[in-house]
């Protein structure tokens, strides 16, 4: 279950995605942009094996001129990712407690997608992004399709100004072939279409202090369409 320690890293979560969002295909201010973010919330998710965190934050940038929250799919490691490439780390910082970790941009990370197939296929329970041991009843997993996929790998993983689709390895080698879309500007409104065989859903907090539901992620049969 996941262990929260209450202890400082250097830099923080929030100064590394400053300096790392405005590269992001995704991110609205520019290249150029310097985001000014706060954290609004998010979830974790656990390994089983407890090597590695897994967390999606929440941060809403309010250095334009109207706010914009921004979905962050991170892990923790204690060594670099095998076969991560340069585009998957966000940087690493010092942990209190733990030494010196890797973050990750967690759509890169195979445990952070397995573990989110399997929050859609009610496997994985979400957890509270602050409180060690405590599931989050207001993040919810739903799957519609007949067989619950089992993600063993990342194949492939593309951004564009919609997005993150991830290319899914399976277990099921001889079924049709699954991307992950995680939606990265979390807005009222997102939905899950026809085509999504799964979805987790959680709360946006909005600028008035007033939450709303909001679609995190879907995934879907390979090419049966946009994902959300």
């Amino acid at each position: 279950m996941s262990v929260i320690h209450r202890t400082t890293l250097t830099p923080t979560k929030l100064e590394l995605l400053t300096a790392w969002l405005p590269a992001q295909p995704w991110y609205l201010g520019g290249a150029d942009a310097k985001p000014d973010l706060a954290k609004a919330g998010g979830f974790r998710l656990d390994d089983p094996t407890g090597a590695v965190g897994i967390e999606f934050m929440l941060a809403t940038d309010v250095s334009g001129a109207e706010p914009v929250t921004y979905q962050v799919p991170l892990t923790y490691r204690g060594a670099p990712l095998e076969g991560a490439g340069d585009e998957a780390l966000i940087g690493t910082t010092q942990h209190g407690v733990l030494g010196e970790r890797w973050v990750y941009d967690g759509a890169h990370d195979p445990v952070l997608v397995a573990q989110l197939v399997a929050a859609m296929a009610g496997a994985a329970l979400p957890q509270e992004q602050s409180i060690s041991n405590t599931p989050d009843p207001t993040v919810e997993g739903h799957f519609t399709g007949t067989e619950h996929p089992v993600a063993t790998g990342v194949a492939s993983v593309a951004d564009d100004e919609d997005g993150t689709d991830v290319r899914v390895q399976t277990a099921n080698t001889t079924g049709p072939g699954l991307t992950l879309h995680i939606n990265r500007v979390v807005r009222p409104g997102q939905s899950a279409t026809p085509q999504d065989l799964g979805r987790v859903t959680g709360n946006l907090p909005l600028p008035d202090g007033t939450k709303v539901r909001a679609v995190f992620a879907v995934v879907r049969e390979t090419g049966s369409g946009p994902a959300a």
